[in-house]
């Protein structure tokens, strides 16, 4: 696999801005932040994903006490259709006591995709919507997948 430099990445992402550009890759941002409100499950059978609440604002910001939050993005990715995604923090987040985590993105998937921020600072953190928190990547396959993504998630949050 060969990563896509981030002036091609950029045109599968709608919504990103010049300065979310990088060399080898594109930020994200943080769109809506979301609370577990319940426990989700994987059987066998399938998934039943836990309920979330949306987190308020505090003075136009996401004060985040330590633990595990859903962070829906900004910017709607389009993953081409010979090629996988994947997201990494920023290091500005690490440097703040966070992470957040990725799923591939498989070949044909569009959507508004999420990602686990987890707050590990002991006096939390705080974002602003609209944060740069991730750097989203593109790799090329090798080969042409036999089929494309077009599970539950496709279009999500569009």
């Amino acid at each position: 696999m060969s990563v896509y430099p981030g002036r091609l990445v950029v045109r599968y992402i709608e919504g990103a801005r010049v300065e979310q550009i990088q060399p080898a890759g594109v930020d994200l941002t943080v769109n809506e932040i979301y609370e577990f409100s319940r426990r989700g499950i994987i059987s066998i059978e399938g998934v039943e994903l836990p309920q979330y609440r949306l987190k308020e604002f505090e003075n136009g910001r996401y004060v985040l006490k330590p633990g595990a939050y859903l962070v829906r993005f900004g910017e709607i990715i389009k993953v081409p259709s010979d090629c996988v995604g994947i997201f990494l923090p920023r290091s500005s987040l690490l440097r703040m006591g966070a992470t957040i985590q990725s799923a591939l993105w498989d070949p044909g998937y569009e959507g508004r995709g999420v990602g686990l921020l987890i707050v590990m600072n002991p006096q939390g953190i705080v974002l602003e919507k609209g944060a740069r928190i991730a750097q989203f990547i593109l790799m090329k396959m090798v080969e042409p997948p036999e089929r494309v993504y077009c599970g539950s998630y496709q279009r999500e949050g569009m």
